[in-house]
């Protein structure tokens, strides 16, 4: 799945902060929630606009992004 298909980035929503495609949910909110323990269920209630297939195939692009064997050039452009 394309980053495009999954998130957006427009300054007219949120300031342009990327959210998930169709809602104003940050992407950040997941990752928060995540971190502070909450489940993928318990976010997907809290915020039902975005779908489990949304959060999941974010999860999986994060994964990929951060397991690369690229993931120097990543470090470089948000240094």
């Amino acid at each position: 799945m394309k980053i495009e298909e999954l998130i957006t980035i427009d300054v007219d929503i949120l300031g342009g902060q990327p959210v998930f495609k169709g809602t104003r949910v940050p992407v950040e909110s997941l990752f928060d929630h995540l971190e502070a323990g909450v489940s993928l269920t318990d976010f997907l209630d809290d915020f039902p606009t975005v779908s489990k297939e949304q959060a999941i195939n974010l999860l999986e692009v994060a994964n990929k992004l951060m397991t690369s064997s690229k993931i120097e050039s990543l470090y470089e452009a948000i240094a």
